[in-house]
């Protein structure tokens, strides 16, 4: 791939597994000269069909911006807040996560990631990995999975709850594009 080319795609969710994606995809973007493309997909808690039924905006604009809270919380907690040096992207997609990633990921010289979390528990074995399994049956581009840490027991839950220092919800100044 020459340098230039096509975009670095990256999944946010905020999970671990993400955070470690979107580093990586920090790196490559930077490698190659490459826009960074950072993706964060929600649907409505209910479902699109209830919501369908029900439609309420105020309730949609809240699921949105906190949506767009946590890809912007994603890049605090990754990097210390937006890379200066790159041309960043920031896509909030109202779609499931593997759709949204695959269209947005549309080009045959994208290289997209996705994190790929150590599933613990039994839990976590029955509802392994469907947008990594989804991205790599369906995306037209290069996929890269990046593993999440390794993490004893319970450390996952204990990091959860601990607040990222120096964050503040404030996105004055940033910007989305569409695709």
């Amino acid at each position: 791939m020459t340098a230039g080319t096509g975009r670095v795609v990256v999944g946010v969710s905020g999970s671990l597994a993400s955070l470690a994606a979107l580093r990586r995809g920090v790196r490559e973007a930077r490698r190659d000269g490459r826009t960074l493309v950072a993706v964060v997909a929600w649907e409505p808690p209910e479902g699109e069909t209830l919501h369908a039924r029900w439609p309420d905006r105020a309730w949609t604009g809240m699921w949105e911006d906190q949506a767009r809270l946590r890809l912007y919380r994603a890049f605090d907690e990754a990097l210390g807040g937006l890379p200066a040096d790159l041309p960043v992207t920031c896509l909030v997609i109202r779609n499931s996560p593997g759709p949204a990633l695959c269209a947005v990921a549309c080009r045959s010289d994208d290289l997209l990631l996705v994190g790929a979390a150590r599933p613990n528990g039994i839990r976590a074995r029955i509802h392994r990995a469907p947008v990594r399994r989804y991205v790599l049956a369906t995306a037209g581009c290069a996929v890269l999975t990046v593993p999440g840490p390794r993490l004893l027991p319970g450390e996952a839950r204990t990091l959860r709850r601990v607040p990222s220092p120096g964050f503040a919800p404030d996105t004055a100044g940033r910007h989305e594009t569409a695709p």
